[in-house]
């Protein structure tokens, strides 16, 4: 996938600026597609001079001049393109994986120390999750927005992140606990 198609996801919710675009990645997109500000931008550019977005400037008086962007009916049709291509199986690359795979011949202390921290992080997007889970459903229960949402894709993607940033805390704590209690043991006499 390429960042142009998370972009183009990204404005089916409606005209954004680039900031505001920016911060729509960082409450939904983020947990699938990471990508900088400045790329968001660029990209924007990208997009713009291939027709799949259009934008127009928006004149404000106390603050500077804005571009809204919205996706064009060629953005459209190339999100069509792309969602009938077959994905790519997803893989994990983590370095932190690669430090638990050689802790048996290294010191666990600092990687124990980042299992505690990639742990609290998991858990602070868990939170940050949840609340777009209880911003995107509104006054309905999840059933009622599975069954019959307008923009189920947010949803559905938002719980996938869920899932994720969940059991990412959960193997992280358990490594860890297992880990620290090994290393205990090790040092007794």
């Amino acid at each position: 996938m390429a960042l142009r198609h998370a972009v183009l996801a990204a404005l089916l919710d409606g005209e954004y600026s680039g900031y505001q675009l920016a911060k729509a990645f960082d409450a939904g997109v983020a947990n699938f597609w990471h990508a900088l500000p400045q790329q968001l931008y660029a990209e924007l550019t990208k997009l713009e001079a291939d027709g799949l977005v259009a934008g127009r400037q928006v004149i404000q008086e106390t603050r500077p001049n804005k571009r809204l962007f919205h996706v064009t009916e060629e953005g459209l049709a190339e999100l069509e393109r792309f969602a009938a291509t077959t994905a790519k199986p997803s893989f994990i690359r983590d370095d932190l994986l690669v430090k638990v795979q050689a802790v048996d011949r290294i010191d666990a202390a600092p990687v124990i120390q980042q299992l505690d921290a990639r742990a609290r992080t998991a858990a602070a997007k868990v939170e940050i999750l949840e609340q777009l889970a209880v911003r995107l459903r509104g006054e309905r229960d999840e059933a009622e927005v599975l069954a019959h949402g307008a923009r189920i894709g947010p949803y559905l993607t938002c719980l996938r992140g869920l899932a994720f940033e969940r059991e990412t805390r959960d193997w992280c704590e358990r490594s860890a606990g297992i880990l620290r209690a090994r290393h205990e043991g090790r040092q007794q006499p």
